[in-house]
């Protein structure tokens, strides 16, 4: 079953469940996954958060990441949520379709794709067909599960992602940062 999102949701971090649940999407969502009253009534076994592979894909998983952490702790400490990744490009010659996750593997797949493979960058889910969607959701779908540390305070991870804390969160993000450069290839 596919549950689609109409834009980005709401921030729920620091709010009650009834102000949450006033928001129509958390609303739907929460009876489509029927976790209301407990998680032994969750209708799916493997909840798979499907965005767009940009920084606001990144920031809409979050934005959902927080909503499960902060009410549905259990769904993530039982290992059923996961991130989908979606590739970044399209490699194929007449004979073959390759999807590639990083410029690396864009890179191994022209070599292997020579002598002028037709190249596509995805920007986002909305450009891939349900046709197209299909084939990367099969048997190499790749699924990174969304975990938790036992000795992870919930509420320490979402103030400090999530809270009012900007100075601290920019010194981390600035102390870890890593740059990760597009390779421009001349035809």
């Amino acid at each position: 079953a596919v549950f689609s999102l109409r834009g980005k949701p709401l921030n729920s971090y620091g709010m009650s469940k009834k102000i949450v649940y006033e928001n129509e999407e958390f609303n739907l969502l929460q009876a489509a996954l029927n976790i209301e009253e407990s998680m032994e009534d969750l209708r799916y076994n493997n909840i798979v958060i499907a965005t767009d592979a940009d920084v606001d894909g990144m920031h809409i998983r979050l934005l959902l990441i927080t909503f499960f952490l902060q009410f549905f702790p259990e769904m993530i400490k039982e290992g059923h949520l996961y991130i989908l990744q979606t590739p970044l490009f399209r490699v194929r010659n007449k004979k073959e379709t390759i999807y590639c996750y990083s410029e690396q593997e864009k890179r191994d797949a022209i070599e292997k794709l020579k002598p002028k493979p037709e190249i596509t960058r995805f920007k986002g889910l909305g450009e891939i067909s349900p046709d197209e969607f299909k084939n990367f959701i099969g048997e190499t779908i790749r699924l990174d599960p969304v975990m938790l540390d036992k000795s992870t305070s919930i509420e320490k991870l979402l103030e400090f992602y999530m809270g009012k804390n900007t100075p601290d969160r920019q010194t981390f993000i600035i102390n870890n940062l890593k740059v990760e450069l597009d390779v421009v290839e001349a035809n």
